[in-house]
């Protein structure tokens, strides 16, 4: 692939849909049934406030980037607005969280092969072994074949989101020819654990969200940034709320809460129970969205063990980590080092971890960074206004910010709070290990070069329900271009 170039600024459609592109992926084939295991019906409002939750922390990073152009991303921001042992935190905690998530698809991929095959369920050596072949293949893809991944996911960006739209479609139409039955399924009660687990759920729930933090991008490279970038993101994140929540309302229409709370794979189970009355088709409905949730989550995984990757090689290229972690390899020209160490840690992980321990510590992490990016608001208002760029909301906006990344590391079990802060504890022997070292100057120049940007942001815009978006945009254009 070539490397990517503008040709002129970015508008408001293309970076709602690097938004969409950043945020949705495999998540909600994961996420879809921890509202009904922990509040039941009424854990669809939780979605749309973990998506209002999102817009504001996206927003703070949009005045960052308009406020430091030149700079990206949750541990760029903390060392240039607090240090270098503050950076370090942040990227100690961005690599954690991003670690974490690593770990989760190889659990949520061997639950829905459970769909497939049910003794995989109680045999737990099958499970250690699937889900270590699963890491291994897929880290073997990104040290040796990126170029090759890339083209391929572009193929399977269909098969990705075909399945998530055939479910919309079916159980819409299901559910309007079977309201009694809809209607019965959500409840009553619609609350029926009360609320006591909201902080649980919306925790676990806010994690399908993330990803958004990647898509800001400099304002310089936007038309009319201090208007474009805060539309799009509201714009942006109103399409994900709106994508997570159909598909929600359906899976509760079309299989009661109280299965859906012990499912492993909520989704395909749901499509199977849509078609119950013909025994072939409720395998083929099931079926189908099982392995659309099969090759999403490889999918995912893939394309975020490399972005890992990157995040460990730019803190060695920091001299923050260990020089390993920035090892090229000659042949392949990829951080391989970084990637064999990560893929290890993931499968232990995935091997003793829970789905909720891992996906909320992982969310306790992202937080960490989400307050410093909020909190380095402040410093930059002082130090680099940008002529003519203003946002809505002033401080009102990065204050919220706060409070609400407070709000999510609060709403941890202690169980993931005392996880949490060990591991990022364990990360300060590290830094004053390391940070007296040099950067390496030419791996920075690297990893911040425009080039690079423009390659991620081409990523971005072919990833699943954005591909299809930029499809529409392209449809529109030539049509434009016929009439006139």
């Amino acid at each position: 692939m070539t490397t990517p170039t503008l040709q002129r600024k970015l508008t408001l459609f293309d970076v709602t849909n690097l938004v969409v592109g950043a945020i949705i992926g495999a998540d909600i084939y994961v996420a879809s049934s921890f509202g009904a295991q922990y509040l039941g019906p009424v854990s669809l409002a939780v979605w749309v406030i973990a998506g209002f939750i999102a817009i504001i922390i996206a927003l703070c990073f949009a005045q960052c980037a308009g406020l430091v152009p030149k700079v990206g991303g949750p541990y760029a921001y903390a060392k240039e607005a607090f240090g270098p042992f503050t950076g370090f935190v942040v990227g100690w905690s961005l690599w954690f969280a991003e670690l974490i998530s690593l770990a989760v698809f190889p659990l949520a991929f061997t639950q829905y092969l459970t769909f497939f095959i049910p003794s995989l369920g109680t045999d737990l050596f099958l499970q250690t072994l699937t889900k270590t072949l699963f890491v291994v293949f897929l880290a073997a893809v990104n040290i040796i074949g990126v170029k090759a991944a890339g083209r391929v996911n572009d193929v399977l960006t269909i098969a990705k989101l075909a399945p998530l739209i055939f479910f919309a479609v079916v159980g819409i139409g299901w559910v309007t020819f079977n309201p009694g039955s809809a209607a019965a399924n959500f409840g009553p009660p619609v609350a029926p654990f009360g609320f006591g687990n909201f902080g649980t759920s919306l925790v676990l729930i806010f994690w399908a969200y993330a990803g958004f933090e990647i898509s800001t991008i400099p304002a310089g490279e936007i038309s009319k940034p201090e208007k474009t970038i805060p539309k799009a993101i509201v714009l942006g994140i109103t399409i994900v709320i709106a994508f997570y929540l159909t598909t929600n309302a359906v899976l509760f229409g079309v299989r009661n809460w109280t299965l859906l709370a012990n499912d492993t794979a909520p989704l395909a189970s749901a499509a199977n129970s849509i078609f119950a009355s013909s025994a072939v088709l409720a395998l083929i409905g099931g079926g189908v969205v099982g392995i659309g949730a099969l090759i999403s989550v490889a999918g995912s995984n893939e394309s975020g063990m490399l972005g890992t990757s990157r995040l460990g090689y730019a803190l060695a290229a920091d001299g923050l980590f260990p020089r390993v972690f920035a090892q090229i390899h000659p042949k392949f020209n990829t951080p391989f080092m970084s990637i064999i160490i990560q893929s290890i840690i993931a499968i232990v992980a995935a091997v003793i971890g829970s789905l909720a321990l891992l996906i909320s510590v992982s969310v306790f992490f992202m937080a960490v960074a989400y307050l410093a990016t909020c909190a380095s608001i402040f410093v930059f208002r002082r130090r680099h206004m940008v002529p003519g760029f203003r946002v809505r909301g002033g401080p009102l906006i990065p204050a919220l910010g706060i409070v609400f990344s407070m709000f999510l590391i609060s709403q941890c079990t202690p169980t993931q709070l005392i996880l949490g802060l060990a591991l990022l504890l364990a990360g300060l022997p590290i830094y004053f290990k390391y940070s007296p070292k040099k950067e390496i100057a030419e791996l920075n120049t690297a990893l911040v070069a425009r080039e690079v940007v423009l390659k991620r942001l081409y990523w971005q815009e072919r990833t699943f329900l954005a591909h299809v978006l930029l499809h529409i945009k392209q449809w529109y254009r030539k049509a434009r271009e016929r009439v006139a």
